[in-house]
């Protein structure tokens, strides 16, 4: 038999240089892809071969034919959707944890990544001021940290009304009255129905998207005494659960948790926060006010590829209530070998039983930047939100529609026929990305600055698309 290094030399080698590749064309190549799927499928498709090709020749194949349909997602002049980066320790940890090939389910199973990711949690309650005795899962993203987060919070709040979930389900048992603000980010609406729990109340919000606490107050107050009274549990309590958010998709804004969160808790309501890509403000001192509260609540969703830019897929969920999350994520077989003291294996706070370390990067993120990298890095995003934002409000015909407070900058450009030119003008230029959206009733352009490696000039590029694409537009 050949030697480890002689059966995998070639191809790491080829994918290796590959990714060199990759990474250096992110500051001048087109940002959007050239070809689209329908036009790559020939490329990938066809019957199965009879015969292999070496890994080698497979690597280099698939890199050469997968580049023009790549989005140059690493790049600084990406500011679609809410898609951050990859740091360079981050990146290269995500290599380690695919050589390492461990199933990272069990701490006596993959001792080294169960304590990696068990350090990495410590630090993220640390860094952003979560209580240090919560249980920490990583998720495949947002979605599924959120998923998480109210899964616990189906199961305390079935419990407490005196319901036996795990034995009888859903079915007769009391329902959970589930509370959001109109502008939370649909994935919420997701978790709730992959979770049986039907469609919410939907709560009002300002004009940047927060939820109106008193609002909010009278839709618990209906749901217990009113005509929505749906009824308690066996215990008597009805069974409330309200979602926050950290970060609107198109302001930026967040909720008042302070206010809100003392609402839901004098209901006696779980509290949930949606923090995809805001939760990370805690990290930084002068950001505190958009945060304050947030550690009131009982459970917490992020992306820490979002703002802290590590590569996909991971997710972090964070529940206070080890208990709750534990009986609605783990479960025992006779198979599985636990160790009987210490923290929760780690199949125990995600949904899945078999996955790759994922929290590895993010302790290699987190080791690289420390305490205060962290902050200068999401202060950075920040800053460059509120240049561009500046610096495009004093073009004539551009309408800047939300107060910058966070990496969010929703644009306009008169009617909603001009603002829909202008997108579909910057996103063929190719220099920047930008994606449409549409929010309050309008067309809109949204610029999120999610990722580490925006500079000034990237900013500045930036600038000068919108100015030409609406220039072209108008002419």
């Amino acid at each position: 038999m050949s030697a480890p290094e002689d059966r995998y030399s070639d191809a790491l080698a080829a994918a290796h240089r590959h990714t060199r590749q990759w990474l250096e064309s992110q500051d001048d190549r087109r940002v959007g892809p050239s070809l689209t799927a329908a036009e790559l499928a020939a490329e990938f498709g066809g019957p199965l071969p009879q015969d292999g090709t070496p890994a080698a020749d497979v690597v280099d194949q698939l890199a050469t034919k997968a580049d023009p349909g790549l989005m140059a997602m690493p790049s600084g002049r990406f500011f679609g959707w809410v898609i951050g980066g990859a740091l360079p320790a981050a990146l290269a940890a995500d290599w380690l944890v695919s050589a390492w090939d461990q199933n990272s389910a069990l701490r006596f199973a993959s001792p080294a990544t169960a304590a990696i990711e068990e350090a990495a949690g410590a630090w993220l309650l640390d860094l952003l001021g979560l209580p240090r005795s919560a249980d920490v899962g990583f998720t495949t993203g947002a979605t599924m940290a959120n998923f998480t987060g109210l899964a616990a919070a189906r199961w305390r709040l079935m419990t407490d009304a005196g319901w036996d979930l795990d034995a009888d389900g859903l079915a007769g048992g009391p329902r959970i009255r589930c509370f959001v603000g109109k502008e939370r980010h649909d994935t919420i609406d997701l978790g709730l129905r992959h979770l049986g729990l039907g469609r919410p109340t939907v709560v009002p919000v300002d004009r940047q998207g927060r939820i109106d606490p008193a609002e909010l107050d009278c839709a618990l107050d209906l749901a217990l005494t009113g005509s929505g009274h749906s009824g308690s549990g066996p215990s008597g309590r009805t069974p409330l659960l309200v979602c926050l958010q950290a970060g609107n998709l198109h302001s930026g804004a967040f909720d008042p948790f302070r206010e809100a969160i003392a609402v839901a808790k004098s209901h006696g309501a779980w509290v949930h926060v949606d923090g995809a890509f805001g939760l990370w403000a805690a990290a930084v001192p002068e950001l505190a006010d958009l945060t304050a509260g947030v550690a009131g609540a009982d459970s917490w969703g992020t992306d820490a590829h979002k703002t802290l830019n590590v590569p996909y897929d991971c997710g972090v969920t964070v529940v206070r209530d080890t208990v709750a999350l534990r009986a609605a994520m783990g479960f025992h077989t006779d198979y599985l070998m636990h160790e009987v003291t210490g923290p929760a294996d780690p199949f125990e706070t995600v949904p899945e039983l078999s996955r790759r370390a994922r929290g590895v990067p993010v302790w290699a993120a987190l080791k690289s930047l420390g305490r205060d990298g962290v902050a200068d890095q999401v202060r950075r995003l920040v800053l460059h939100a509120r240049r561009l934002a500046e610096e495009l409000a004093d073009l004539e015909g551009v309408e800047v529609l939300n107060d910058v407070s966070y990496t969010q900058v929703s644009l306009a450009f008169g009617d909603d026929a001009t603002t829909r030119a202008v997108t579909a003008r910057i996103i063929a230029d190719g220099r920047v990305w930008m994606s449409g959206s549409r929010w309050q009733d309008r067309d809109i352009l949204r610029i999120s600055v999610s990722n580490w490696s925006t500079d000034d000039d990237d900013a500045a590029l930036a600038v000068r698309a919108v100015r030409d694409a609406l220039t072209a537009v108008r002419g």
